[in-house]
């Protein structure tokens, strides 16, 4: 419980109706949440307006509302505070009801299209393993030191997000490592927020049903960096073409990381086979377990971070090398027959293409690859023949077929996939909207060696069709249809 003031404290709101001086049970910007003596945050989403729901909540026991516009009556016992932005506003007050717990530990963000849950889960284990009590929040799940917790987000709202760090604090946490999407910082999730550091991945087509431009999704990444602190470090991919972008008008203490440009932090790939990488880092030649040249930039990251954030070299590498990544990225598994399988969450045009090209770089010599690929549904439909076509350029063998239609035809989907494919591959390429049965179809068309390639969902562990999320977990799917392949 926390008075009204505290938690309003740094907020800059244009009108005050009643007394600062109450207690606060809770913060609260879903009515459906609403409990006697706590405060309803009005907020524009992009499907609702929390405005319309004010008198609902306050019937419901809300003692105070936050809101842009005032309701026409706001007489009663109620506080009533107006701000310019209260989605802006939310995230300082859900840190101030929470006591600030990103002050506390050190919290380093990890931010770009492909690499975020990699990175992230790396850093989180390398430092458990350091000895170190850490939590994480990334796409796969949330953890605190060990425990895991459901993750709904990539990056939770201000309220839970708030919430799950002063768990850590009181845990004992030195430090929490997370994923920071491109929606988080358009919707103000991290507002409030003191970080430590932030990494930059890279940046490629998605999203843009959300941010419907490619430079607006440039700037949302951006404006992370932009906010850091004096204190802490910005960490980018200067390999990437937007990656020194990130560091234009940041404040924070600027670092590069990278494989082929001058960096401040570098890696060089030596051997790169399905079992992992040889990687010379820093000037040491270490083996990895993980495999392909995303995941080299990817641990050259977390070797940086974990530089910057002052850990000894050597063991920061003996650990690195026994680490494997996040569930669901690159993972693989071999059929009696030889025959390779690999789970990987690629879900854009450029991680489809990493996944492939790493593909085509470890294969030996006539192995065909068989690509298994669909598109989300209630996504950004411009990349879906993108996706289509960078799979059968470097595939053998394609089929299209459902990922998440969640709401959407399945069928219309993979139509939308199929104006990417060339009339060249066409004769290359099937369409089955099932998705057990793409597996099972795939499976069948392999040959002793060849290497199938199941993308686009990675560690989920369901299929959303319709509202509902029905079970169904790609490696299990891989699995029962290998036990067939002698």
């Amino acid at each position: 419980m926390r008075y009204l003031s505290d938690i309003v404290d740094g907020v800059a709101f244009t009108e005050l109706q009643g007394s600062a001086d109450v207690e606060i049970t809770a913060i609260v910007f879903d009515s459906r949440k609403v409990v006697p003596g706590c405060m309803f945050v009005a907020v524009k989403g992009t499907a609702f307006d929390g405005h319309d729901y004010i008198e609902q909540a306050i019937k419901d026991g809300a003692i105070a509302v936050v809101c842009e516009e005032l309701p026409a009556h706001t007489a009663g016992e109620v506080d009533f505070l107006m701000v310019a932005n209260s989605a802006k506003a939310l995230g300082t007050m859900a840190a101030n009801f929470y006591e600030n717990p990103s002050s506390n530990l050190k919290l380093v963000g990890v931010t770009g299209t492909n690499g975020k849950t990699t990175i992230a889960t790396l850093l989180y284990k390398l430092f458990r393993d350091l000895g170190y009590k850490c939590g994480l929040l990334s796409t796969v799940e949330n953890q605190i030191d060990g425990k895991v917790i459901p993750s709904t987000h990539t990056t939770p709202d201000p309220v839970a997000l708030n919430r799950l760090l002063s768990d850590m604090v009181d845990q004992g946490c030195d430090y929490c490592f997370m994923e920071v999407s491109s929606h988080a910082v358009s919707q103000y999730r991290i507002e409030g927020l003191k970080f430590s550091g932030a990494i930059f991945s890279n940046l490629t087509h998605d999203h843009l049903d959300y941010h419907k431009t490619f430079d607006s999704y440039l700037k949302a990444k951006k404006a992370f960096f932009d906010n850091l602190p004096k204190s802490a470090f910005a960490l980018t991919n200067t390999d990437d073409k937007n990656g020194n972008v990130m560091l234009q008008n940041t404040s924070a203490h600027k670092k590069s990381y990278g494989l082929k440009s001058m960096a401040d932090y570098r890696a060089r790939i030596i051997e790169n086979q399905f079992s992992g990488l040889l990687l010379n880092i820093d000037n040491e030649e270490v083996w990895f377990k993980l495999v392909g040249t995303f995941n080299a930039y990817n641990l050259l990251a977390v070797y940086a971070a974990a530089m910057l954030l002052e850990q000894d070299k050597s063991k920061v590498l003996i650990s690195l090398s026994k680490l494997t990544g996040a569930e669901g990225r690159f993972e693989y598994l071999t059929a009696p027959n030889k025959t390779i399988g690999i789970v990987d969450y690629a879900h854009t045009p450029d991680a489809v293409q990493n996944v492939l090209s790493t593909i085509h770089d470890i294969r030996k010599g006539n192995e065909k690859v068989i690509t298994i690929l669909g598109c989300g549904g209630d996504r950004d439909k411009t990349k879906r023949p993108v996706m289509a076509k960078v799979a059968c350029e470097w595939s053998d063998k394609v089929i299209l077929t459902s990922d998440n239609p969640r709401t959407e035809d399945p069928a219309q989907i993979i139509k939308d996939m199929e104006e990417g494919v060339d009339p060249a591959f066409k004769r290359h390429t099937l369409s089955i909207v099932d998705r057990r049965e793409a597996i099972k179809t795939a499976c069948m068309l392999a040959q002793p060696g060849d290497i199938i390639l199941l993308a686009g969902k990675g560690h989920e562990k369901y299929q959303e069709i319709n509202g509902v999320k029905n079970h169904f977990d790609d490696m299990e799917q891989l699995e029962e249809q290998f036990k067939e392949m002698n």
